[in-house]
């Protein structure tokens, strides 16, 4: 607003002076001015209203060249209408005045001291009454004339008395008749209404109400631009934001920290923090911008549990938005409550808003945005991080079900690696019922022919004997004795081929028997060591026993905390010898394919405690195993021993008392021409297959 640094009162007294003159000239004088006017010619008066329009006319194009170089800021027509009405009208002074609809506004004068300023600034807003000439304006809608403002008692008379003037007209601005401002000028003696003046002032109100109404729809439309804009950054951040999520699904981070860069990018934000809330504290997962004096700080480390002094410990309380102006007003700060004092000295941070983030009625965390000046959010800014929140429980729920989902997936694939392993299981067993019905039946058919062949095959050895003991009485001939002599001991080899053959017949099929059973004896708990050491001992004596010369070293490491494992401790006894005598059996084939030399064959035991398990290995320094006979190593009836030294069943019992009775495990690691090492895994705990 410009003001004049002329005084009101100095501009009427000159005015005075003026008036009195006149009035004082000699009558002579005045008779001839009188005749000069009354010889004034048409064309000079034609000149002078030329003239006047002229100059209003030039008045309002400039008036109208401020409304074209002014399109969103009204003050200056208001300026340059003032100016010109006091110029133009010859007046003393010049007011505009706005009108809400309620209150009257002083926004503008020309040739008004600072004084008077100071006056109208103590009145103004005002409501519209009946001691202003503006207010009588307004309430009429029309053109008021005050011509002598000390004579009205109804008028405010301090203005014109500080002021010095006398008469007053005001003129409304109207738009659709309404009136939405004055245009008032003021002259310093008293008088009556001059019709071009009033005609001026319309036209300069009339302007004026152009002016505003421009500027008006101007600001709305930059209003509606600046919306439209910042709805349309609003929805390309929370696009952004949903790509982050769809495209990271099962990833928080990258979506907390897509939201808090949006977040505080549009909002117009210094830093934020993305909260989570963990029993009755909170946890920082994000956080963008942060200041790096502040982010260094281990404080934001782990759960933390804030007071209710502090914005989030009230957010914790009443599951409802805080809004801090000045952080520094916050009663935590105050009380020197680390966290908010080292955001306000350290972080600098001034305003900020704390947005919860709900699922239901629960507390699911918080988004904080500050400011490091004292500027609060607008309500849009607001429901743009509520708009953040709600996507983060989104997609926190959405990663929720995805883990769900993925771990129903893997129960679901765990189930049906289950029951796959029960189906093989359960081929297996009714290949193993079928194998011992099969046996059973062989059992029943061969076993009694086979127990004739063995029983009379060692009667007959000893007829045999007899039969020598009869031929000594007889009297034969030398070659004749001989003869019979030399029938009766091949006879006698015949029949130890036999014996021996029957026997080896009768172990096949007891092989049979026990691999066609599914467990013996009885479950419970025995010292692994113990079961082992007796295995090493009873396969020692019983290869002493089968082989003169056997020889072998036996060597033994077994852990003293292996424990008790809960087994069937026979056939884990029968594995373990099995096992061993396999070792025997490489080992002493190895010793005879080398021909004596430096080869000491050695077999190893060992234990280990591998606290709800227990592992058991056997390894020995013979043949070892080849690839092709390794793959087949536990297939039933499979072997690689000469005919008559094997069934090929005792690894096949073997594999099935370790993995299928006990739950267990059986791995074989070999060296062709070096080692051959079992391990053997067993649960501590007995485990129902």
């Amino acid at each position: 607003m410009r003001w004049s640094d002329n005084t009101g009162g100095k501009a009427a007294k000159t005015q005075r002076r003026k008036t009195l003159k006149r009035r004082n000239a000699p009558k002579a004088a005045q008779r001839g001015s009188s005749l000069v006017a009354g010889k004034e010619t048409n064309l000079a008066r034609l000149t002078r209203e030329r003239d006047e329009a002229l100059e209003q006319q030039r008045a309002t194009a400039g008036i109208l060249r401020v409304i074209r170089a002014s399109p969103t800021d009204v003050q200056p027509v208001f300026e340059t209408i003032v100016r010109n009405a006091v110029s133009l009208c010859g007046g003393l002074f010049a007011n505009v005045f706005r009108f809400d609809g309620e209150l009257l506004h002083f926004v503008a004068s020309h040739n008004v001291g600072p004084s008077i300023v100071d006056m109208m600034r103590e009145k103004y807003p005002m409501r519209p009454d009946s001691s202003q000439v503006s207010g009588r304006v307004l309430r009429t809608k029309s053109v008021v004339w005050l011509e002598d403002a000390l004579a009205d008692p109804d008028y405010d008379q301090r203005f014109p008395r500080a002021m010095g003037w006398r008469r007053l007209l005001g003129v409304p601005m109207l738009r659709d008749g309404e009136p939405i401002g004055v245009i008032g000028v003021g002259w310093a003696e008293p008088g009556p209404a001059s019709k071009v003046q009033e005609e001026l002032l319309k036209t300069f109100a009339d302007q004026a109400v152009i002016a505003i109404e421009n500027t008006r729809l101007l600001n709305e439309l930059r209003q509606r631009t600046d919306d439209l804009s910042e709805a349309l950054e609003q929805q390309t951040a929370t696009s952004e934001v949903l790509r982050v999520i769809s495209s990271s699904p099962g990833e928080l981070e990258p979506v907390f920290e897509a939201m808090l860069a949006n977040a505080t990018r549009i909002c117009e934000a210094k830093f934020g923090f993305l909260w989570l809330a963990e029993g009755d504290g909170f946890r920082a997962v994000a956080m963008h911008d942060v200041p790096s004096a502040l982010a260094e700080e281990r404080h934001y480390e782990g759960v933390i549990h804030f007071s209710p002094d502090v914005p989030l410990g009230r957010v914790a309380l009443t599951k409802q938005l805080v809004h801090v102006a000045d952080i520094r007003d916050e009663p935590g700060y105050a009380k020197g409550f680390r966290p908010i004092v080292r955001l306000a000295d350290t972080g600098g941070a001034r305003t900020l808003v704390a947005v919860p983030m709900h699922k239901d009625n629960d507390l699911v965390g918080a988004i904080i945005i500050y400011r490091q000046e004292i500027r609060p959010f607008t309500d849009k800014q607001i429901e743009l991080v509520k708009n953040f929140a709600a996507q983060a429980v989104i997609a926190i729920e959405n990663t929720r079900l995805l883990s769900e989902l993925h771990q129903r997936t893997t129960d679901l694939s765990k189930s049906l690696e289950d029951l796959r392993s029960a189906q093989d299981r359960l081929v297996q067993t009714e290949k193993l019922a079928s194998l011992g019905q099969l046996t059973a039946g062989i059992a029943h058919e061969i076993k009694n022919p086979l127990n004739f062949v063995n029983n009379f095959s060692v009667l007959s050895s000893e007829l045999i004997d007899e039969l020598q003991d009869a031929l000594k009485d007889m009297s034969l001939s030398k070659k004749r004795r001989s003869e019979i002599t030399e029938l009766m001991s091949t006879l006698r080899a015949n029949l130890e081929k036999v014996v021996q053959h029957g026997k080896r017949a009768d172990a096949i099929v007891k092989n049979m028997l026990l691999h066609s059973r599914a467990g013996s004896g009885e479950h419970r708990p025995v010292d692994i060591n113990a079961i082992v050491e007796e295995s090493l001992n009873l396969a020692w004596h019983g290869a002493r026993a089968e082989k003169q010369g056997f020889n072998i070293t036996m060597e033994r490491s077994l852990d003293p905390t292996a424990g008790e494992v809960d087994v069937f401790p026979q056939d884990i006894t029968r594995v373990l010898l099995n096992l061993i005598s396999n070792g025997f059996y490489a080992a002493t084939k190895r010793k005879a394919e080398a021909n004596g030399g430096d080869y000491e064959p050695t077999l190893a035991a060992a234990t280990k405690n591998l606290g709800d398990r227990v592992e058991i290995r056997i390894r020995d320094n013979g043949t070892g195993i080849p690839p092709e006979v390794k793959e087949r190593l536990f297939t039933p009836f499979f072997t690689t021993k000469p005919a008559g030294e094997g069934t090929g069943l005792g690894l096949s019992i073997s594999h099935d008392i370790i993995v299928k009775q006990h739950c267990g495990s059986i791995e074989v690691d070999t060296q062709p021409g070096e080692f051959t090492e079992i391990r053997i895994v067993l649960p501590r705990a007995a485990v129902v297959p």
